[in-house]
């Protein structure tokens, strides 16, 4: 699935949109180059669970938690070197606790849960001046957790599908 946001208040509302149909267990891995909106991102997903706190990335602590309608485990494991460092993270304790998401996440795929989404965010190829705050927002499903859930991402993700 695919939707477009013209700038970061626009990419926070879609997070936002989308965190009111998280469940305890889910894991998104945001994808996407440096500045591309991850924590941006993320700050929305915190918004829409209720959390107050200011978001920030976890680039030097690796794991940042907030306290919402759910609990928020923010990973960055940028600075990884590969997925043995992840060991001392206990990343299926974390996810049972709470929703995790993981910026960088393809650099641990093979520790991560069978079933979450894969976000990947992009700034659009043109230069063009409206173009420098949009972004391409790929959401993809791995697994089967989704599943019963897809109507309703479908229809929070269609105000920014229609551009």
């Amino acid at each position: 699935m695919r939707a477009l946001t013209r700038n970061a208040s626009e990419t926070q509302e879609l997070s936002d949109s989308l965190a009111q149909i998280l469940a305890v267990g889910d894991v998104v891995v945001l994808l996407g180059d440096l500045g591309a909106g991850k924590t941006c991102f993320t700050q929305g997903l915190a918004r829409g669970l209720g959390i107050d706190e200011r978001v920030t990335s976890p680039t030097f602590t690796l794991v940042n938690r907030y306290e919402g309608r759910l609990t928020l485990n923010h990973l960055d494991v940028y600075r990884l070197s590969g997925e043995a460092e992840t060991l001392d993270l206990d990343l299926y304790e974390m996810a049972e606790q709470g929703v995790t998401v993981i910026e960088w996440g393809h650099n641990i795929s093979g520790v991560l849960a069978e079933s979450r989404l894969e976000v990947e965010l992009r700034y659009l190829e043109d230069l063009s001046e409206e173009s420098m705050q949009s972004r391409n927002i790929d959401i993809t499903i791995i697994g089967d957790d989704w599943n019963d859930r897809i109507p309703e991402l479908e229809t929070l993700l269609e105000p920014w599908r229609q551009r």
